[in-house]
This record gives C-alpha cells, sequence and structure tokens, in this order.
C-alpha cells in the first residue's frame, strides 16, 4: 500500500499520466474515439507503447481511470467546501458551486472535449452519478421540502431534475467557450435553484 502511494506521487508518472492525457485531449478532438489507438497516443504524448502498458492495459482502462480521477478531484472540493455550508439555506452554498465551476473553467480543455462532446459518455455517466448524490443529499437534508419527503417519486424526479439541470448548464457554458464568470453563473444557479 505504502509503495502504491509512492509511486502514485513519483512525478515521473504523473509526467507520463500528464502527457497520455494530453494526447488523448488532442486526438479526440482530430478523430472518433473508435479510431483511437494506443499506438496513436503514445506517438503523439512522444512515449513508447510499452510505456503507455506500464500505466494503462488499455484505452478503455485509460478512460475509467481519467473519470475516476475526475470525480475524486470534483469530490475533494465538495467534501472540503461543502461542510461549512450544510446546514444552511441553499442560497448561502453558493461558495462550493463557484469552486467547482473554477475547477471545471481551470480545466475547460479536458472537460470541453470529455463532457460536451459525444466521443466519451464515460465522463458524463459518472459526473452526473456524481451530482446525482449530491443533489439527493441536499434533498434529504432539506427540511422545507415536505411534498418531497411525502413520495419517494417526488424525490427521485427532483434528483433527476437537478442533477441533469446542473450538469447541461455546465456543458452548455463549456461549449459555449464559458461567457460567465464561476462566480457569476454560481450565483445565477444559485437564484434558479431557490
Amino acid at each position: 500500500m505504502k509503495d502504491e502511494k509512492k509511486s502514485a506521487l513519483d512525478p515521473r508518472i504523473v509526467r507520463t499520466r500528464q502527457l497520455i492525457r494530453g494526447a488523448f485531449i488532442e486526438l479526440i478532438q482530430e478523430m472518433d474515439i473508435e479510431k483511437l489507438s494506443v499506438n496513436k497516443i503514445a506517438q503523439r504524448a512522444m512515449i513508447n507503447r510499452v510505456t503507455f502498458y506500464l500505466h494503462y492495459r488499455d484505452i478503455s482502462e485509460m478512460m475509467e481511470k481519467m473519470a475516476e480521477e475526475m470525480i475524486e478531484h470534483i469530490e475533494r472540493i465538495v467534501n472540503e467546501y461543502a461542510p461549512e455550508y450544510e446546514n444552511k439555506r441553499i442560497e448561502e452554498a453558493w461558495p462550493v458551486l463557484v469552486k467547482l465551476l473554477e475547477h471545471f473553467a481551470d480545466n475547460a480543455e479536458f472537460y470541453k472535449v470529455v463532457l460536451a462532446t459525444k466521443h466519451t459518455p464515460i465522463f458524463t455517466e459518472r459526473l452526473f452519478k456524481l451530482l446525482s448524490r449530491l443533489v439527493q443529499g441536499k434533498i434529504n437534508r432539506a427540511e422545507a421540502e415536505v411534498e418531497i419527503k411525502e413520495s419517494a417519486n417526488h424525490k427521485e424526479i427532483a434528483i433527476w431534475f437537478g442533477s441533469s439541470a446542473l450538469i447541461g448548464t455546465i456543458i452548455t457554458w463549456l461549449r459555449h467557450d464559458m461567457p460567465y464568470s464561476p462566480h457569476f453563473l454560481a450565483k445565477r444557479l444559485i437564484l434558479l435553484m431557490t
């Protein structure tokens, strides 16, 4: 376990994975995912195929790991900022949303490719599941939502609506080259949610 953590922090491993990720992002913008190969990724990353296979079994595993890393990073942001606003009204919790949107903006190139295109549904599905869990948690804590508490169906619909609206807004925001700042967008989303 120690060696695994140590190797995960090894700068060479981090650098190689960044090169692979960068190559993947560039190539997926140029071609369909079905035409992508380990060879093409390795060439673009300026590594050899063996190096790719030291990190990932195949392209599917690479995408799976990248999706896991994306969700872990987003969860860290939420866990870092959400507890402070846990029991407050939704309009007081907007700093958490600002931090999330800043993360999407800081990594816009990656998210534009993996979320704002139809090539890689694994990333959208993972983000949808995470946002659904977050929305469900918020609904579970909301005391004023008597109607939602009365019926599991209403609660489920509210979760679908909240998570779909949020991910749809983020994707559209990315597709339009983020015309609004994370701060501005977060404030407007909070106003809509209240």
